[in-house]
């Protein structure tokens, strides 16, 4: 618990966590803009709609692992 504490004491960790939860904020509304675009493409116009509860799942899994990809990037490199 002891190290646990340490690393969040850490600014680099600070780094992580904000790159992660703007990663993931940002995210959610491209990835439902793209869905809608490609769910409605064959009409004139594209409406919004929030996807159905298993495409919901599908979509914020992969976005996760691609914000702790980013978090963990962004730290490496600071």
């Amino acid at each position: 618990m002891y190290l646990f504490y340490k690393r969040v004491k850490d600014k680099k960790i600070h780094i992580f966590i904000i790159s992660f939860l703007i990663f993931i904020c940002l995210n959610i509304t491209e990835n439902i803009i793209h869905y809608n675009i490609g769910r409605h493409k064959d009409s004139d116009f594209t409406q919004l709609s929030f996807p159905n509860k298993r495409d919901l799942i599908k979509i914020i899994i992969i976005m996760f692992i691609f914000a702790i990809l980013q978090g963990w990037f962004t730290y490496l490199f600071e």
